[in-house]
């Protein structure tokens, strides 16, 4: 008796710690895959503008900085030209038009460009230099990601004509 109730705990025992449990009806597996996959980017441009270019000069800094501790290449960093506002004015409100005082308005820009860069490490190096953007600076970031082409696209770019389109610019 002894012995059939050792058997019964032993089976038992296979049966509920040796199985994992099945939740098949609940997860789909092919979604999982789709989710654990990180988003690649070819180039991500980062466009900071500001009204002062000392303080776009330090911001400069400060990405730079961030961008090296955290392994992320700064493929280029350009500064395009001035925008300039002018506005002419009257001195005074109602009288005196011969009598004016003109305004300017400069904002300046500074461009970085990241290349080939993955998706949850640009999320964190994005993120800290925008919560550490200075007052009155904006900043615009314009991402471009990589793809695969759709199946149904996929199937219809024969490799062959490529392959040959390559080999008739080599005769040439």
């Amino acid at each position: 008796m002894l012995r059939s109730v050792l058997s019964r705990l032993n089976t038992l025992n296979t049966n509920v710690f040796l199985k994992p449990p099945m939740f098949s009806s609940l997860v789909n597996p092919a979604s999982l895959a789709q989710q654990n996959l990180d988003k690649l980017y070819e180039t991500i441009i980062v466009e900071v503008r500001g009204h002062d270019r000392a303080v776009l000069n330090s911001y400069e800094f400060f990405a730079k900085t961030a961008a090296s501790e955290l392994d992320v290449h700064i493929a280029r960093i350009w500064e395009p030209q001035v925008h300039k506002a002018r506005r002419t004015l009257l001195k005074s409100i109602f009288i005196y038009k011969k009598h004016r005082v003109q305004y300017e308005f400069r904002t300046y820009f500074r461009l970085f460009e990241l290349k080939h860069i993955t998706g949850s490490t640009a999320d964190t190096y994005l993120e800290y230099i925008q919560r550490n953007l200075p007052e009155g600076v904006g900043m615009k970031v314009t991402k471009t990601r990589l793809e695969k082409f759709p199946e149904h696209i996929a199937n219809y770019i024969p490799e062959k004509k490529i392959a040959g389109f390559d080999d008739s610019r080599k005769n040439a």
